[in-house]
């Protein structure tokens, strides 16, 4: 017999740029953007529900965007402060991110181009540069979505290097 509950969910959160705002996602019925300064609302129902762990996202600005995604990198970016912000107010949630470039490119690819193709290694390192970051902020569990051959092996021996080795990896692009 299998039985589910809410402490087997992960649930998703949406994080936005600004203050004081919670946008509805229009492709998205019922589920919203957040700033951080508003993600107390969202984190007090998975509490209240016993949610155990949330999974950040972000929508980043155009003006932040560029063809290799060095928002993702940037220590101040909306996932850091999310979960600088989400581990101070709330210690025992869990918190996977996101990895991957597709939210900071111009383009929209998860990988960087180069004359139109992806480049697979130099994406890698940038994978890896994120995940660390990530880390280093708090992140609880890295959860890869893009899909570069080998970047998992790279991530974890990146973590591992730098103490991270508690930091859980869960790839979720297949």
């Amino acid at each position: 017999e299998n039985q589910l509950s809410t402490s087997d969910l992960v649930l998703p959160i949406f994080v936005r740029e600004g203050k004081n705002k919670i946008e509805k996602i229009k492709t998205m019925p019922g589920v919203y953007r957040y700033t951080v300064d508003k993600l107390t609302a969202i984190l007090s129902k998975a509490i209240k529900y016993k949610i155990p762990m949330v999974a950040l996202f972000p929508y980043t600005p155009e003006a932040k965007k560029d063809l290799i995604g060095s928002e993702a990198l940037n220590e101040n970016n909306l996932v850091c402060r999310s979960l600088k912000f989400i581990k101070k107010r709330f210690p025992n949630i869990g918190v996977m991110c996101d990895v991957a470039l597709d939210p900071y490119t111009s383009h929209g690819h998860d990988g960087i181009l180069i004359k139109n193709k992806i480049d697979n290694d130099k994406t890698i390192k940038i994978l890896v540069k994120q995940s660390l970051l990530q880390a280093k902020m708090g992140c609880d569990v890295i959860a890869p979505s893009d899909m570069m051959d080998g970047r998992i092996g790279e991530i974890r021996k990146s973590l591992d290097k730098n103490g991270f080795q508690d930091v859980s990896l869960l790839s979720y692009s297949a």
